[in-house]
């Protein structure tokens, strides 16, 4: 499929997917009636959409152009298609955060959360970044990653371990399941600068990663500098998925997923996967959300559960086509 038309289906498709989100609720309330109600009721069910829904389905779009935008920068630089924003600890380090916030005691439906999960994140890739090196190579950044990500890990569990408050290993329990549910505009507001500069930055990287696609010595050649991709490419997946994190908790393998779902339709030229995976991702994120309120809705199914549980198949296909399929 040509570029612009798949960009169109998608642009659509998270169009249709984010007007389904508004719709699609326990209030009972018909279509027609949620649209009247959302352009300027002023009863209960307006409050609703406007308050409650409309801010979840905007953070949907944000935290899936986020993901998906972030996998697709980090396979195209590391040159790996099971590559993800979870591989480097950017993840787990705002979610370390966090665990650290909701711990001593702050609400999970302020603020304060995502504040200390921005915090985390931007330690944590600091602390990559130290361990990769300055002149270090996509290995010395993967293995960087891997550290954070089990030391982040590790804290979590020492957190929850010695938590002398089972109301708040309660919350930081599900917390860390990832779910847009009760957020707010203060959310979206919290987290879309540092989305949009991490959105900037990585889709000004496109024809530094088309030219790395033809190898470290070939990119050098053609001028790209490698070591200022690496830092753009890092900084800006940091900055997109710690915002994502902190606001939303822990969703993975959207970033894997999705621009593994698009490179058949757009060609192995990061440029041309960088839009069509922050869009598709904004598609998954919407779906699986519309999902965990349809199959589950008494039960509060988590939007991380969900995205593990298509996920981590896909992930195995992937293991089985590039190492037992070859």
């Amino acid at each position: 499929m040509k570029r612009a038309p798949l960009l169109l289906f998608l642009a659509a498709m998270v169009a249709v997917l984010a007007l389904a989100s508004l719709l699609i609720g326990p209030a009972g309330a018909g279509p027609v009636a949620s649209l009247k109600a959302l352009w300027g009721g002023e009863g209960p069910l307006g409050i609703v959409l406007r308050e409650i829904r409309a801010p979840r389905a905007v953070l949907g779009v944000m935290l899936g152009v986020s993901l998906g935008l972030s996998g697709a920068a980090l396979q195209g630089y590391l040159r790996n298609p099971l590559a993800e924003p979870g591989l480097i600890g950017i993840s787990a380090a705002a979610a370390l955060g966090a665990v650290i916030a909701i711990q001593a005691g702050v609400s999970t439906l302020g603020l304060g959360v995502p504040a200390a999960g921005l915090a985390g994140a931007l330690g944590g890739v600091g602390l990559i970044l130290l361990l990769a090196g300055r002149g270090g190579s996509g290995l010395g950044l993967i293995l960087g990653g891997i550290a954070v990500s089990a030391l982040a890990g590790a804290l979590t569990a020492l957190v929850l371990n010695l938590s002398p408050n089972p109301f708040a290993a309660y919350d930081i329990m599900f917390w860390t399941m990832g779910s847009l549910a009760d957020r707010s505009w203060g959310h979206v507001l919290t987290a879309l600068p540092l989305m949009g500069l991490g959105w900037a930055v990585l889709l000004r990287t496109g024809r530094d990663l088309d030219a790395l696609s033809l190898g470290e010595e070939a990119a050098a050649s053609m001028g790209v500098d490698l070591a200022a991709l690496r830092l753009k490419v890092v900084l800006g997946a940091a900055a997109a998925v710690g915002a994502a994190t902190a606001v939303a908790g822990a969703v993975g393998f959207v970033g894997l997923v999705v621009p593994h779902l698009l490179r058949g339709a757009v060609g192995a030229m990061p440029s041309r996967l960088l839009p069509a995976a922050a869009l598709g991702g904004a598609a998954l994120v919407l779906t699986a959300d519309i999902a965990v309120r349809l199959i589950m809705p008494e039960r509060d199914l988590k939007l991380g559960v969900m995205m593990a549980l298509v996920g981590a198949p896909v992930f195995l296909h992937l293991i089985w086509r590039t190492q037992v399929g070859k």
